[in-house]
């Protein structure tokens, strides 16, 4: 048991700001990256949380969740709109699958499964929201390719996020402290 999982132990703020400024980095690069949809986005910023997933402990996580989603609100200037709701939506189906996914399952399940499993969450809450807030029956339309996307970028991101865990000195450090 490592001491980051002990209940009682305060939160490590540096390491969640240091998250926090990364998932901030990625939603302004995903912003400057042209979207059909208005709350589509490639997932990029959920790299942070990938990583997070071995050595943030339970309030951490959701911490560094809740400081993605108004991160993105205030990068994207949508924090005060509809799209927000697909945000918050969105990030917290996708932490909270991860996370649990994570915790229960990651002796069979690798980080580009835990990933994808993330996006189709988080894929799923958006299509439900855009299906009663946008595009009513039309949603379907827009399924198919939103769900390819989420999906191939959730492969990649997991590609990543497993050889970062897998040689990074840093996280390594982090995993034992």
């Amino acid at each position: 048991m490592t001491q980051h999982s002990n209940k009682h132990h305060p939160i490590r703020i540096d390491l969640v700001a240091l998250l926090a400024a990364f998932t901030l980095f990625l939603s302004t690069i995903e912003y400057l990256i042209p979207k059909p949809v208005p709350f589509m986005r490639i997932g990029l910023a959920n790299l942070p949380l990938m990583i997070a997933l071995g050595i943030l402990a339970p309030k951490e996580y959701a911490l560094l969740a809740l400081l993605k989603f108004l991160g993105q609100g205030l990068v994207t200037g949508t924090i005060f709109s509809y799209v927000a709701l697909f945000s918050l939506g969105s990030t917290t189906a996708s932490a909270c699958t991860m996370y649990f996914l994570y915790r229960i399952g990651k002796r069979w399940v690798g980080m580009v499964g835990i990933g994808i499993a993330g996006a189709m969450a988080s894929n799923v809450v958006q299509l439900a929201l855009s299906r009663y807030i946008l595009f009513g029956p039309g949603m379907w339309l827009i399924a198919p390719p939103f769900l390819t996307v989420g999906f191939v970028t959730a492969v990649l991101l997991g590609l990543f996020a497993q050889q970062f865990v897998n040689r990074s000195v840093w996280y390594k450090s982090k995993v034992a402290s």
